[in-house]
């Protein structure tokens, strides 16, 4: 049985909560919105077999610190980057699902000679050229970054927009449990947690803004990555191997079969499958 300990890291303006498991060449994952760090918890397993997890909550979410700014995700990828020098990891594999991709294209972009492989997961990347929000059918993309308005609607009532996108975004309404909702939602509903969740929509300008120039400067990412998308419901399908493709060299991945979004807790044996074999070749 898989061994997974919890860890805090005091760093510049944040404390990171990390789960760490495993011996050998570390693979860091980074989870996306409204989960934390515990949506690794069917990967992990996997990935232990051969590999070293390290499994932060981002700046804001689970039981990280929550400060007042820092949601744009070149800061968000500079935390998971202080995290690993204290940990003295100079390489590494890097995983991003949802808003845990954009953060893991930032610090690859960032450090590309620290990246030896990047996997994104159900999401696109900001500034590539195309419309994040696929035109509105993301349509809580626009509620999220609207000032004061979601924190009024869900004071209180954080379940309802939590649930509801669990039990929409997927291709099965239950295909997270009614314990894993309870799980995410213990620190969903915690002071200051959704300001931070929106905090990571509103910073999207600036994310378009940062990735941009980074790309100018440097040009494309040119380590290998694995792109896969969802392909059901409001899984993104083959947007995230386009958007990638856009933003780097040396892309393979296609789609999630019977799919939607949560993909690591609907799809646990194909995503460690595949990032399994993208590591090993």
């Amino acid at each position: 049985m898989t061994q997974v300990s919890s860890h805090y890291a005091d760093l510049d303006d944040v404390t990171l909560h990390y789960l760490k498991a495993g011996e050998g060449f570390p693979v860091v994952l980074l989870h996306g919105i409204p989960q934390t760090s515990y949506e690794w918890r069917f990967i992990i397993p996997e990935l232990t077999k051969k590999y070293s997890v390290i499994a932060p909550d981002l700046r804001g979410l689970g039981d990280s610190s929550r400060p007042g700014s820092g949601y744009d995700k070149k800061t968000v990828a500079n935390d998971v980057w202080q995290l690993l020098q204290k940990l003295n990891i100079k390489e590494f594999f890097l995983v991003g699902h949802d808003w845990g991709g954009p953060t893991a294209f930032s610090l690859a972009a960032q450090h590309r000679e620290a990246v030896r492989k990047l996997a994104i997961l159900d999401v696109a990347i900001p500034g590539d050229g195309h419309d994040f929000s696929q035109n509105g059918r993301r349509w809580h993309h626009a509620l999220f970054r609207t000032p004061d308005f979601p924190e009024a609607l869900f004071h209180d009532r954080e379940h309802l927009i939590l649930n509801w996108l669990f039990e929409n975004y997927g291709h099965r309404p239950t295909c997270i449990s009614e314990e894993d909702k309870r799980e995410y939602l213990r620190t969903y509903a915690k002071p200051g947690a959704m300001r931070a969740m929106y905090s990571f929509y509103r910073a999207l300008p600036q994310d378009n803004e940062d990735n941009k120039a980074m790309l100018e400067a440097n040009g494309k990412l040119r380590m290998p990555v694995l792109a896969l998308g969802g392909s059901k419901s409001f899984g993104r399908g083959m947007d995230t191997i386009d958007s990638v493709k856009r933003v780097a060299e040396d892309v393979r991945g296609g789609l999630i079969p019977d799919c939607g979004h949560w993909v690591t807790e609907e799809q646990p044996e194909f995503i460690s499958q595949q990032l399994m074999e993208f590591f090993g070749e």
